[in-house]
């Protein structure tokens, strides 16, 4: 329509990744400004910001919270501001024009105007498009004019959808307390609080479990493996477990689980090597140069070290930094490494560019801002891409040793970094003697493709990477 402006999934920043919505941060009926933010998508790797196309009003959603959408996607619509000059009394006598899907348009505006023609800025909009206000709740239409279903029987997320067909319960059973009155997960746990439990029911009314929820508490069986037949005396579930909450997966862990399946199971096999690390040196230089780097605006942190160390090894062997295709070996000149970065919502990897090319001081600059924007939600798409080797520090939560780190595919290695402690070590001095010292020491592990490279060379680059730790270039 002339006057409607429409709200698109950003076709750029979520190519190749797989996205939902958020959160919507307006309601239908909301007033809305140009480039303001309107809605947050998540995808399988950094969450982005949709602004605003166009001033108005928020007329139509179309899309709805925790639903996957795709690149350019319509969203919703935004009535320009101006545009709508229909009264109340207009707007209803055109309540009957249609019903349905068919006709989108009809069955938003009898919703609208189910109270005299006033839409509430809670409202939501269902499946069918029709908009749903809280004074349905609240105030009886006029005779004569159709209301819409109430929010929470018309659009529910996926997941909330699954939760209600395991439970036996339809969305109009259950308050909805999220946006427009739509129904969230908590809404139908509380709910189920409040009740008998769903075995306890079918057995005092001789009803059978439903399907559904028979297949939601079938035993999961591990990819590759032949399930075992059923017994149908196994209860739903084990009572001795107690109480539960089920939290629905977010774009980002679907996607962390799906990768590492496929890294670990179908793609590469892995292969582990371990080596130990004295960091003597490196926190010796560290306490001489870090008040000089934090005025400068870099705060050293030992992780610029082990990158400075990783190009070291990956010079040493180039095809660390490579990846495995069924014709070649395709090596990479520059090494843009990625830092995994533990957030709440999941861990996130964003990439350092051309380290090759980068001094300490640069490292560990440009690690600073990385690092910040990834703890802050700032991170863009192209920060995360493009990646050819990996680092986990994943010592700083106090692991010793992890194997394996699954590869970040397509790449072909990842280094793991365990945590700093003082151990005691034998040192054999230059006159052979040896005597028992204290150390700061840490385990490092090199994961690695088997079809890109074998042990020896695996082993190279630990050596190599160790030494530099061991004796990190002056200046």
């Amino acid at each position: 329509m002339a006057n409607e402006v429409e709200i698109r999934a950003p076709a750029e920043q979520t190519e190749g990744t797989r996205s939902q919505i958020q959160r919507w941060l307006k309601s239908v009926g909301d007033t809305v400004s140009e480039n303001e933010p309107l809605i947050e998508l998540e995808t399988d790797k950094v969450t982005v910001e949709v602004a605003s196309p166009g001033s108005g009003t928020l007329r139509e959603i179309l899309k709805q919270e925790q639903e996957e959408i795709e690149p350019g996607e319509l969203l919703g619509r935004i009535e320009v501001a101006g545009a709508a000059k229909a009264t109340g009394g207009a707007l209803a006598n055109e309540h009957g024009a249609g019903e349905g899907r068919g006709d989108r348009t009809a069955a938003t505006k009898s919703g609208a105007t189910a109270a005299n023609g006033a839409v509430d800025s809670s409202g939501a909009v269902g499946a069918n498009g029709a908009v749903a206000t809280n004074s349905e709740r609240s105030i009886e239409a006029p005779v004569g004019v159709s209301v819409a279903p109430g929010p929470a029987a018309q659009s529910v997320s996926p997941a909330v959808r699954r939760l209600l067909a395991e439970r036996g319960l339809d969305a109009s059973q259950v308050r909805g307390t999220g946006m427009g009155g739509r129904v969230t997960v908590e809404d139908v746990l509380a709910h189920g609080s409040n009740k008998a439990a769903p075995g306890a029911a079918a057995s005092s009314t001789g009803a059978a479990p439903s399907r559904a929820t028979a297949a939601s508490t079938a035993p999961t069986v591990p990819a590759g493996t032949s399930a075992a037949p059923a017994s149908p005396a196994t209860p739903s579930a084990d009572p001795a477990a107690g109480p539960s909450r089920r939290v629905p997966h977010t774009a980002t862990r679907k996607r962390i689980a799906e990768h590492m399946v496929q890294s670990l199971l179908h793609t590469a096999p892995h292969v582990t090597t371990v080596f130990e690390a004295n960091l003597t040196a490196v926190l010796e230089d560290r306490q001489r140069k870090k008040d000089d780097f934090a005025r400068r605006g870099a705060p050293l942190t030992l992780t610029a070290y082990f990158l400075q160390a990783t190009v070291a090894a990956i010079r040493e062997v180039p095809e660390v930094n490579s990846r495995w295709t069924d014709s070649a070996l395709e090596i990479y000149d520059s090494m843009h490494i990625g830092v995994g970065t533990a957030l709440e919502t999941g861990l996130v990897v964003p990439v350092l560019r051309d380290v090759q090319t980068l001094d300490l001081f640069a490292t560990a600059k440009c690690l600073n801002d990385l690092v910040s924007r990834a703890r802050a939600g700032g991170l863009t798409p192209a920060d995360v891409r493009g990646g050819t080797f990996t680092i986990s520090n994943h010592g700083v939560s106090g692991s010793l040793v992890a194997t394996p780190i699954i590869i970040n595919q397509p790449q072909s290695a990842i280094l793991g970094i365990g945590k700093l402690e003082k151990r005691t070590v034998v040192s054999t001095d230059e006159q052979g003697d040896d005597r028992i010292v204290i150390r700061p020491q840490c385990y490092v592990t090199l994961t690695i493709d088997h079809r890109v490279m074998d042990g020896h060379q695996a082993n190279r680059f630990l050596q190599t990477f160790v030494a530099w730790l061991a004796q990190p270039p002056a200046g």
